[in-house]
């Protein structure tokens, strides 16, 4: 598959389709069917994001998409079996939880194509698409962004799950942050991960928007004034609970907030960007055309799988300065993680 080199793809209110539209309709026409994570399919983020890359491509080449939303993990072997029945050229699955579920199904189904976002395995399968994503290196930019205009000194971060694809974002934020200190003599400290130790702040889960505000309140009260939450729908209450006090800033994630979360437009300082949405895009225009080939795609900055959005609601100008950090890293003269 090429670099992703297609436009963003915006984040739309979702509207639910039959599920049956998947699979072979009776006049060869292929289609791509994504499995959702707990999360669900209109979280305004993960899953979202990458069913708008699907909707993307069924509008613009010969394809049909569906999707089943996964209320619980143990409805992830469920789902992706009733795509299997149902003939779907490609199933996907969304997110690093469902490695197990769809190693399973690629074990006992060698003739069906698959693709899981957030994880690569290790030997291959001949029969799975890898997508992971080098988000290290956008959450170093948000890292600075976020150091650049904390008015407290104090930025804070929280994950959903303590998992390598949340735990990246983390690593690059703090790096980002370290980096600006390092590059402007000033001292903004992090709450909430600690790189080294590979530990920090977690709701345990990617659902509980109650979670995201009660963490989002809490790293306010110790003095943060910028925060990443690394959880999926969990960040939208802790965007909440930013509104309300109306003294800090919320970094998203996976897609630009201001999009896909309006309503917090006001409080976004940036977006780490993942751009599932394109990578999958392209996939179904692989399977559409007949081209689609199992390989592992690595999103990064040099390809433009990864990336942040605008800096907003900020009086200063970095932008110079992330252009010369991303000329930085993609030259490997900047480190982004552990």
């Amino acid at each position: 598959m090429p670099d992703v080199d297609v436009p963003d793809v915006e984040v739309p209110d979702v509207e639910v389709p039959a599920v049956g539209d998947g699979g072979d309709d009776g006049e060869g026409v292929p289609s791509v069917c994504e499995v959702t994570d707990v999360g669900g399919i209109d979280d305004k983020s993960f899953n979202a994001t990458a069913w708008a890359g699907l909707q993307r491509a069924e509008a613009d080449f010969d394809v049909t998409v569906a999707f089943l939303e996964s209320q619980q993990q143990t409805d992830y072997e469920v789902n992706i079996n009733a795509f299997i029945e149902e003939g779907c050229d490609l199933v996907v699955g969304v997110g690093f939880l469902m490695g197990d579920a769809v190693a399973a199904a690629a074990e006992a189904n060698p003739d069906q194509n698959f693709a899981i976002i957030d994880f690569a395995y290790d030997p291959a399968y001949d029969n799975v698409a890898g997508i992971v994503f080098g988000i290290d290196q956008a959450g170093f930019l948000a890292g600075y962004a976020a150091a650049a205009a904390t008015q407290t000194g104090t930025v804070g971060t929280f994950g959903g799950i303590n998992i390598p694809p949340v735990t990246q974002f983390m690593d690059g934020y703090v790096y980002g942050v370290r980096y600006y200190n390092d590059q402007n003599g000033t001292d903004v400290s992090v709450l909430g991960w600690d790189p080294e130790a590979q530990d920090g702040l977690f709701t345990g889960n990617f659902e509980s928007l109650d979670d995201g505000r009660t963490l989002g309140e809490s790293l306010m009260d110790e003095g943060a004034d910028v925060i990443m939450p690394v959880a999926g729908p969990v960040g939208l209450g802790t965007a909440a609970a930013i509104q309300e006090r109306g003294n800090a800033w919320i970094i998203g994630v996976d897609t630009d907030w201001t999009v896909s979360a309006s309503e917090y437009a006001d409080i976004v300082l940036t977006s780490v960007l993942k751009r599932m949405d394109s990578v999958l895009y392209l996939m179904a225009r692989d399977v559409a055309n007949g081209t689609y080939a199992t390989e592992l795609f690595v999103g990064t900055l040099d390809n433009e799988g990864v990336g942040i959005a605008p800096v907003t609601n900020f009086d200063g100008d970095i932008s110079a300065e992330l252009a010369a950090i991303v000329d930085g890293i993609i030259a490997g003269d900047i480190q982004t993680a552990p």
